[in-house]
């Protein structure tokens, strides 16, 4: 070993003892006070039960993935045409914004028009022999809403 690596080795090991020695001398935190009264606790628990009543009634409304091997296919269906109904949206929405700015061409706007609609029917077609509906195919992003 080099003489220039022993005495690097040397000064991070007394840092890192200097380290460990500084976070063992620190006194420790002090607990909390407990509460003046009685009356502001059972507030707190009161709310931190309200809190749980919430989160469980909010649970409950979230679909769950059914993994019943007889509903798998219906679920992955559900699944890949809802993402595929979304970018399907996302481009649509672009194709507006670009004929809006006049970055596309007569043919390439019929053109992108054509294979929207062809896609939409698609999904459409697939999602009924599944027994969806466009409706199902909506994805809830949770605070910001339903996609449409």
């Amino acid at each position: 070993m080099s003489t220039r690596k022993k005495s690097r080795d040397r000064r991070s090991t007394a840092r890192a003892g200097n380290t460990t020695a500084r976070l063992r001398s620190r006194p420790a935190r002090e607990p909390a006070a407990p509460a003046r009264s009685g009356k502001r606790v059972s507030v707190r628990v009161k709310e931190i039960e309200s809190l749980g009543t919430e989160l469980k009634r909010r649970a409950a409304d979230i679909p769950r993935w059914n993994a019943n091997p007889e509903d798998v296919q219906r679920s992955v269906a559900k699944l890949v045409l809802a993402l595929v109904e979304f970018l399907r949206k996302l481009m649509e929405r672009q194709a507006i914004r670009r004929m809006e700015n006049d970055t596309l061409s007569p043919d390439e706007t019929e053109a992108v028009g054509l294979a929207l609609m062809k896609l939409e029917d698609t999904v459409r077609d697939l999602a009924s022999r599944f027994g969806l509906t466009p409706e199902d195919l909506n994805l809830d992003l949770g605070p910001i809403g339903r996609l449409s």
